[in-house]
């Protein structure tokens, strides 16, 4: 299959937010105890109940490996890009009651990422799917 041009960025920008998205969550998985106590001991003092913020940080790691598991993969692209969303607004959301604004300004070049990917969905090519759909 040829890809023309507009295919091949969809394919690399997709397999870029893929990689990072998986890598997070296999780099935090193996040393999770450590990941939760570092985001308990940074939301502290937020206004969040303590419980909460210890589910957000163990579910973490496991929503972003699959989330990059599925871009990668190009399986599910479209629930995928929206469930990547939802992972920045909720990161942009915890990072405005820390008041971390350089990171809410990353999160948001991140969000404008997505949003250029779902733009062009129509241009997703060696994926997986169309055998999902199949199915």
């Amino acid at each position: 299959m040829k890809l023309n041009n507009f295919e091949l960025a969809f394919v690399l920008g997709r397999l870029l937010l893929g990689l990072n998205f998986l890598m997070h969550g296999l780099v935090r998985i193996p040393k999770l105890p450590v990941f939760r106590a570092g985001i308990m001991k940074e939301f502290a003092t937020a206004p969040l109940p303590p419980a909460l913020v210890s589910a957000y940080a163990t579910a973490l790691p496991f929503v972003e490996g699959s989330i990059g598991l599925l871009l990668v993969l190009g399986l599910f692209t479209r629930p995928a890009l929206v469930a990547a969303m939802l992972v920045v607004m909720s990161l942009v959301f915890g990072s405005s009651l820390l008041e971390k604004w350089s990171l809410v300004g990353d999160q948001l070049l991140y969000g404008l990422y997505i949003i250029t990917l779902v733009l062009h969905l129509q241009r997703n090519r060696l994926c997986l799917d169309p055998l999902a759909a199949a199915a």
